[in-house]
């Protein structure tokens, strides 16, 4: 479980009571503002699709300063909103608060790249074209997303992972996910031809990056079988 830290913006504390942000014209005290709480009301908005509770765990990190997402997870406004709005419709946008943190222009190029690699071949891959993939058709949503391709969801995780891989820890931490067993399954589900590609169980950012070295032709690693590599538990350790 993620420490206890206070959200940078969102809460609004009365007395010694501070109060998660209102959805759809409610909202609930809590003793504390913590990423479990956080979580915990995300997850009461979710509309029951595949990666709410992923993103959930993401976004109530993010409201208590934890992992080293920027602003809108590294998405576009736009794509942002329609991100919540198909996750979590009864979420108001203002209570989420943002950690005034740009991307980093000087890596665009680096993103994009661990993003087409991400989507390569994703179109016709296990996990597409299913009922889950498709907005909920509520009145609300209906008119602006019933034409939504089913690989949307791929494409706002994908942007979202190659932004958490500009971090500088591991990436389920960057993320903001809170162990690495949400981070493969994070793969598994929306990315299979890339997950069952990592048979080794490599650290997933070394495993993008490696994966994306091979892709263009580049390769680094020296050593002849990583089980001989000096570096094994750099690429293969355990990511706590």
């Amino acid at each position: 479980m993620p420490p206890s830290a206070p959200a940078t913006s969102a809460p609004i504390v009365e007395a010694s009571t501070k109060w998660v942000p209102a959805a759809g014209g409610c909202s609930g005290s809590v003793p504390e503002t913590t990423a479990e709480r956080w979580r915990h009301w995300l997850l009461s908005l979710a509309a029951g699709h595949r990666n709410d509770g992923l993103l959930a765990s993401m976004l109530a990190s993010q409201c208590v300063g934890l992992g080293a997402m920027p602003d809108y997870l590294g998405l576009r406004p736009e794509a942002f909103n329609q991100l919540i709005a198909y996750h979590f419709p009864a979420l108001r946008q203002t209570a989420l608060a943002q950690p005034q943190r740009p991307l980093d222009p000087e890596r665009t190029d680096e993103r994009d790249e661990l993003v087409r690699l991400l989507l390569k071949g994703s179109d016709n891959g296990p996990g597409n074209g299913t009922s889950d993939d498709k907005p909920s058709q509520q009145p609300e949503l209906s008119a602006s997303y019933s034409n939504l391709q089913p690989s949307l969801q791929q494409r706002w995780m994908a942007e979202i992972i190659a932004t958490g891989c500009m971090g500088s820890d591991h990436l389920w931490q960057d993320l903001g996910l809170w162990n690495r067993a949400e981070l493969s399954r994070l793969m598994e589900q929306n990315f299979p031809a890339v997950a069952q590609k990592n048979v080794h169980d490599m650290k997933w950012k070394r495993f993008l990056y490696k994966q994306l070295c091979e892709t263009e032709g580049i390769y680094t690693c020296r050593s002849p079988s990583c089980e001989v590599c000096v570096d094994y538990h750099a690429c293969f350790g355990p990511e706590n």
